[in-house]
């Protein structure tokens, strides 16, 4: 990257999934006069909008979006790759702007570009046996042989995602060591300094809100979107929240409220999963306000008072 100094700021803004993290990226980057990157691995996808909570053109506010609609899911993109991706986005945006915001919840894409993943071991060979077995025998025995070793990361990973999984046990077969060691040990040096917050709702709430969410979802359409990717159901990017629990309605497998109580409570899963993930990082900042402007003030207290500091 081209920039020298490391008073360039990236604001990255997480939490569970329905917490709220796209209406105060855009308070801050209306805020500050910026601009946004995603790090949600699924609305980097055209396909996929209704179902992961896309903004769409009017909710973005005229606020410039970065790795939203950039890739098609026939081209996935993986963390180390999206590290590169949006680091080379970060050296032209920071010759324009002071602070970015990066916002998502997919806990591993937002490491890969805040520390650093793409020297872990890669096998092409392995990953095909990986995802051979997968094919074949489904996500269970993959789960198992991650849990048995590499308990530490099982109880981090979000356990529906088999991207992850085959990654984590690629590393592990190629290594013979725990992922959760080898990414612990793995943080490059940034050109820009890195402030990381997280959306703290009590969990009751949280709930409500996610509820809410699917329901809103199927009343904007997800389950026409869902149908429009039928031919792509058996791909592994498919086994998302919101996706995975219309396949089977659709394939006349199940009813379609037992497939709306399916994905509510899934999505409760992940949520639980992500903030466990967040837990892990010491350096993340917990968000206890509820309101949009109550956490903008929050985030603005905390950097001013950082600079006083300094």
């Amino acid at each position: 990257m081209t920039q020298k100094t490391n008073t360039k700021e990236l604001i990255v803004i997480q939490g569970p999934t329905a917490s709220g993290k796209t209406s105060l990226a855009i308070a801050l980057a209306k805020r500050w006069e910026t601009e946004i990157l995603s790090a949600d691995s699924r609305q980097f996808y055209r396909e996929m909008s209704i179902g992961t909570a896309k903004p769409d053109e009017e909710e973005q506010e005229g606020i410039p979006h970065h790795f939203i609609d950039s890739h098609s899911i026939e081209d996935a993109l993986t963390a180390a790759e999206f590290e590169k991706q949006a680091l080379k986005k970060l050296d032209t945006l920071f010759q324009k702007h002071q602070r970015i915001v990066l916002v998502g919840g997919s806990g591993m894409f937002i490491d890969a570009l805040c520390d650093g993943l793409d020297d872990l071991p890669h096998s092409k060979q392995v990953r095909e046996q990986l995802n051979s077995e997968f094919q074949d025998q489904g996500l269970e025995p993959l789960l198992k042989e991650l849990g048995e070793k590499d308990h530490e990361y099982y109880e981090k990973i979000d356990r529906q995602n088999p991207v992850r999984v085959i990654r984590a046990l690629e590393v592990i077969r190629l290594s013979g060591r725990k992922y959760s060691e080898l990414r612990a040990q793995k943080s490059n040096p940034r050109p820009f300094q890195i402030r990381r917050f997280v959306i703290d709702l009590p969990r009751e709430e949280l709930y409500q809100r996610i509820d809410l969410r699917v329901d809103v979802m199927m009343e904007r359409g997800l389950l026409e979107e869902v149908k429009r990717l039928l031919p792509y159901q058996h791909q592994m990017i498919m086994r998302t929240v919101g996706y995975q629990e219309l396949f089977p309605y659709l394939n006349g497998k199940t009813d379609l409220e037992s497939a709306l109580a399916k994905m509510k409570q899934n999505s409760r899963r992940y949520a639980k999963r992500q903030l466990t993930w967040f837990r892990r990082n010491p350096k993340n900042v917990w968000l206890k306000s509820h309101s949009t402007e109550k956490q903008l003030e929050e985030i603005e207290k905390i950097l001013a008072q950082e600079k006083k500091n300094v």
